[in-house]
């Protein structure tokens, strides 16, 4: 059959793009509040259609400097409004928005600036340093515009000459005719955070940061709605933090953005004074966030559930805030590659009805496919793997908002359609996905894999352990040996041998590493994640 000749529908043919969410934001929402807090320190707050106003001005502002449709626009900003307005003023007027990461290393930083061609970049007084670091090695950028009012400039000695951000819009109206253009336009650049070689650029579309804000606003998501105050933890130079900004404007939810300020007491302050009542973070935030109500004894009074993704989440995490603060946890997968969370978790009626601590294990899994996305996993001739629970493969992901090829590579990312994500995973016959280790964390040990995920999920749950990170280290007989670190809660301590008996109590002997070490911290990359990477540099040599 000719599908082609198939008759089409008789609807309008409106584009989907990011303007739109601003727009929609202010018509229809326009008094819900966005609380921010300040670089230097105090909360701004102001409505969905001041935002709107803000952020026509700043379109004006950067076409009076030049700026074209087409070009690239980077940040270096935590989450606070100005960064916010950049998101439609931005994307909305057809340029491309390069969210980068500035805990990278100013070598990397420099590099995916350049390979962005970017002609600007907006960065928080906080980063002044870093901006005189890369001013001299990104010879493209023609403006440094500081997110700033005049009394909070950077000190000009050494700086390349600088744009102030207020001075900018005060100077504009706040008039502006989004243009309309096709919902295939290029949106939004982020690099991934890599471990070898250089970043690689995700390019999205208007088309995919739409659709994945919209799913923020299901159900089985972060179910955002006009009653919601929502806390984006993950932050907005991180996959945009999960569009939640976006989503957050659809769905009328009060957004609330932390700034610079992530750690325990100051997450747990903002929530409490703004009544947040949904976040979302990277497993780290919540460890820093537990830690610091277990010390003062507080617990939350408007907080209802908050997302956990970007690493696996321990059992035992997930057990203290659903038990002990009364948070209910989801927890997602995704990747830069899919845009944000490609599979979510959440308990169906029959489980509920289930014992709790089946329940957490539940819902610490990395779940179902949200719509718009499948899944499988492959052996290593490629063919698919029964959806059992236990067959574990490569997980290979497609959909609606996953990448066709990276940014300035002319070679596809695909395999026969598929994104080959470099996770190692199991399905059951329910579709509920386990990510069971990256492919280059496993550990072969006298021909028998090893999950360092599930060794470290274990040990996690001793009661001093507040972190674990788990690498192979090469061993003359078994090949490779697992090799556990381990940070202690504060005022609480353990030993090597306590720690690798309680874990021979929850996994054949052949699983227990070898030795355990005791950090004061893990090496964490600026997404949130464990640089396993570092550790292997340092410790993983051989062993005895």
């Amino acid at each position: 059959m000719d599908y082609a000749a198939l008759e089409h529908g008789l609807m309008m043919d409106r584009q989907l793009s990011i303007s739109a969410i601003i727009q929609h934001a202010e018509a229809q929402h326009g008094d819900v509040d966005i609380v921010s807090r300040e670089t230097h320190g105090p909360l701004f707050r102001y409505s969905f259609a001041d935002c709107a106003r803000r952020s026509r001005r700043l379109a004006n502002a950067l076409a009076a400097l030049g700026l074209k449709p087409g070009e690239h626009v980077a940040t270096l900003a935590w989450n606070n409004h100005r960064h916010l307005e950049s998101y439609f003023a931005v994307s909305g007027s057809g340029m491309v928005l390069h969210t980068c990461n500035p805990r990278l290393h100013p070598e990397q930083l420099a590099y995916i600036i350049n390979h962005a061609g970017d002609r600007a970049v907006l960065f928080d007084t906080s980063f002044a340093q870093l901006v005189k670091v890369l001013a001299a090695h990104c010879p493209g950028v023609a403006h440094w515009i500081s997110l700033s009012e005049r009394a909070n400039m950077p000190p000009a000695e050494g700086m390349p000459p600088l744009l102030c951000y207020d001075e900018l819009l005060a100077a504009q109206s706040d008039q502006f005719d989004w243009p309309e253009f096709d919902e295939r336009t290029a949106a939004v650049l982020c690099y991934t955070s890599a471990t070898t070689g250089n970043p690689k650029g995700v390019l999205y579309s208007q088309r995919s940061i739409v659709l994945i804000a919209m799913m923020s606003t299901m159900p089985r998501a972060l179910a955002l709605h006009v009653t919601e105050t929502a806390l984006p933890v993950v932050p907005m130079f991180h996959i945009n933090a999960w569009c939640i900004p976006y989503g957050a404007l659809i769905a009328g939810a009060r957004l609330v953005l932390a700034g610079p300020r992530f750690d325990g007491q100051g997450l747990y302050e903002l929530i409490e004074a703004e009544r947040v009542t949904v976040s979302a973070g990277v497993p780290t935030i919540w460890h820093g966030l537990a830690q610091y109500l277990d010390q003062s004894g507080k617990r939350f009074t408007t907080m209802r559930r908050t997302v956990i993704g970007g690493a696996a989440t321990p059992v035992a995490l997930t057990k203290k805030f659903v038990e002990e603060f009364n948070v209910e946890v989801i927890c997602g997968w995704g990747m830069t590659e899919t845009t944000a969370g490609a599979t979510m978790s959440g308990l169906t009626p029959a489980q509920r009805k289930l014992d709790p601590d089946q329940q957490h294990a539940l819902r610490s899994r990395s779940g179902r496919t949200a719509f718009g996305a499948e899944i499988k996993v492959v052996d290593e001739h490629g063919n698919t793997l029964p959806r059992d629970g236990k067959s574990a493969g490569e997980l290979y992901v497609r959909g609606l908002c996953v990448l066709s090829q990276y940014f300035r590579q002319e070679k596809s990312a695909l395999r026969d359609g598929w994104f080959p994500t470099g996770d190692v995973a199991t399905i059951d016959a329910n579709g509920t996905m386990q990510i069971t280790d990256r492919a280059k964390d496993m550990i072969k040990t006298g021909g028998e894999w090893i999950s360092s995920i599930e060794v470290e999920n274990a040990a996690m749950g001793h009661p001093a352990v507040q972190m674990a990170a788990v690498i192979g280290v090469q061993h003359p007989k078994w090949g490779e040996r697992p090799l556990i670190f381990i940070v202690c809660k504060p005022d609480q301590t353990a030993t090597r041998e306590e720690v690798l008996a309680y874990l021979a109590t929850r996994m054949p002997k052949w699983c227990v590493p070898d030795d355990a070490i005791f950090l004061d911290a893990l090496p964490l990359s600026g997404a949130g994640k464990v640089q396993k990477i570092e550790l292997r540099k340092k410790y993983g040599g051989v062993f005895s």
